[in-house]
């Protein structure tokens, strides 16, 4: 059996600030870019990875959600509570001099881990933690 992974959400407020974040600063390509009845949905990948999905969608998109779930999804959104996403790269520093320059919220600069990798994080423009590794040695 072969399980690989194929899709991720990641919750935002405004598609069009994600767009610019997610393909103008990471690299990015927009793969698709859906609206439906009032939402907006919008997969993001890297080209290297053509057979994974980043989906970038709005907090209140599950449609079985009650009105107070929804409301504290952007609550939390909001604050920045929300899990993240790491994503590898080969060049730690590199990422973070290119994310911070486009003026990305940085959260942690690059560092040493104990756990083998180099590492710094960033804030999205909806607030999402996002972490770029790249293991010690490379």
């Amino acid at each position: 059996m072969d399980i690989r992974l194929s899709q991720c959400f990641i919750a935002v407020d405004d598609h069009d600030k994600a767009i610019a974040f997610y393909r103008d600063v990471l690299g990015l390509e927009v793969r698709n870019d859906v609206g439906f009845e009032g939402m907006r949905w919008v997969t993001v990948g890297a080209p290297s990875q053509p057979d994974v999905n980043i989906v970038l969608e709005p907090p209140d998109a599950d449609p079985n959600a009650s009105r107070a779930d929804k409301q504290a999804m952007a609550e939390l959104m909001a604050k920045g509570l929300l899990r993240g996403v790491i994503f590898a790269t080969d060049d730690c520093d590199g990422t973070f001099e290119r994310v911070s320059a486009a003026g990305g919220e940085v959260l942690q600069e690059p560092m040493d881990q104990p756990y083998g990798v180099r590492d710094c994080a960033f804030r999205d423009p909806a607030g999402n933690l996002l972490r770029f590794t790249q293991p010690l040695g490379m």
